[in-house]
């Protein structure tokens, strides 16, 4: 826990108590989240943002690197985008207000603020724990977003497509989702922002039931002067599956968390992560997974290339339960160096507590291979072309595991317009 008592509070600690108290008359919620609201504002004021002293905080030190907060800005507009894929169902948030939703059959889609003002939002606005500061102030803060439900045995056709676009100023939202027992679908969280100051929270909470395939994949493509700190938290029930697609390509100050619980027994957790750095972002992606039950297996993959004065944190944690025996759980972080001034820190760990079990974990780090790059340009191919082709071939491997095809060229598009303008 960060406690700071007798200690100055900082310029972004004292703008975000000060605005909680210009805005609480204006925040949805009726008296019950109300109180949760003043018990989160409460506990930011006593622990204060977390600093390197926290050891889940210990790469990214927020009360540091987050140096001011942006006002509220009512002006900034209402986006909705083009879908990444033609024909995909899209919901729709803008600048922490939820516009308009997709009718679907035998999917249920409430606004949060409507499940706020009901308080029936009560159940989703639970901090994880002390050190749990996305959580803190998305509930102090959080104004609305979408609480989607999947029946049993729906398979969406086209993926859903949740956008979550903040232009400029402060937004907070939160999704929670239900998928029910067999459901099969693709989800797209597509977190995007203008060229303003930009100060959000987005909180993702899943529940996937049994037999339940899912694919959920978030892009983010922030502006270069937004901050974003985003959760996404999962439990899994017995033979489901959750694939976890993370694409960093924005953002000046970026913190994912991704939370996962493996239930059921039989159930697969597999993560991918594309991490590109460049100017002097900071960029955070830390996991916790937990295999609770006998039988389930896990593989976290992560791909990160870093070049200017950029930072990338990963940190990956994987807890074994001492009943979880024949878990199979693995881990690889790979990071490609383009800079002297660039920086990357990967902290793997695996907690075990069975011994009946398969797990292990890696991290490398390297620069472009001088022989690959004077083979391509032996050839007649331009310096910064040849680079960009290894660059490429290194994140494809991931990019190329989806199944769709479509997507495949959706996030290959991504990349290539990060090669254009970085390197």
């Amino acid at each position: 826990m960060n406690v700071h008592t007798g200690r100055q509070p900082t310029a972004a600690e004292s703008a975000l108590v000060d605005a909680f108290v210009d805005r609480m008359g204006e925040l949805p919620g009726d008296a019950e989240v109300v109180s949760a609201r003043d018990n989160a504002i409460e506990a930011l004021k006593t622990q204060g943002l977390p600093s390197r002293r926290v050891e889940a905080w210990h790469y990214t030190d927020l009360r540091t690197l987050l140096r001011g907060i942006p006002d509220y800005d009512s002006s900034a507009g209402s986006a909705a985008l083009p879908s990444v894929i033609a024909g995909s169902l899209v919901a729709t948030v803008s600048n922490g207000t939820a516009l308009n939703a997709p009718k679907i059959d035998s999917v249920t889609f409430t606004k949060f603020s409507e499940l706020l003002a009901n308080g029936s939002a009560i159940r989703h606005l639970a901090i994880r724990d002390g050190d749990d500061a996305i959580g803190q102030i998305n509930a102090a803060y959080v104004t609305d977003g979408w609480s989607i439900i999947v029946d049993d045995g729906v398979e969406l056709e086209a993926p859903l497509e949740i956008q979550n676009a903040q232009l400029r100023g402060q937004g907070h939202v939160r999704f929670p989702v239900q998928f029910g027992k067999g459901v099969k679908a693709t989800v797209i969280e597509r977190q995007t922002g203008g060229d303003g100051e930009g100060f959000s929270t987005s909180v993702s909470n899943l529940t996937v039931a049994d037999d339940a395939e899912v694919n959920w994949i978030i892009l983010r493509e922030q502006g270069a002067n937004a901050t974003q700190l985003a959760q996404l938290t999962a439990t899994l029930g017995t033979n489901s599956k959750l694939t976890l697609y993370v694409v960093n390509a924005g953002g000046k100050l970026v913190r994912q968390e991704v939370h996962v619980l493996v239930k059921g027994e039989g159930s697969d957790f597999q993560l991918r992560g594309v991490n590109l750095l460049a100017g002097d972002t900071h960029t955070d992606v830390t996991m916790t997974l937990g295999h609770l039950v006998e039988n389930t297996t896990s593989v976290q993959v992560v791909r990160n290339v870093v070049t200017d004065r950029a930072r990338g944190v990963f940190q990956g944690q994987i807890k074994v339960n001492r009943i979880a025996q024949k878990t199979d759980a693995r881990m690889a972080c790979n990071t490609l160096l383009l800079s002297d001034d660039g920086e990357f820190d990967a902290k793997p760990e695996l907690e075990i507590f069975a011994d009946d079990v398969a797990c292990g974990h890696g991290a490398t780090v390297t620069e472009i291979d001088g022989n690959h790059l004077f083979y391509l340009k032996a050839r007649g191919i331009p310096e910064n072309e040849a680079r960009g082709l290894l660059i490429k071939a290194f994140v494809a491997e991931i990019i190329e595991e989806l199944e769709s095809e479509a997507l495949v060229e959706a996030l290959e598009a991504i990349l290539d317009k990060w090669l254009s303008a970085h390197i």
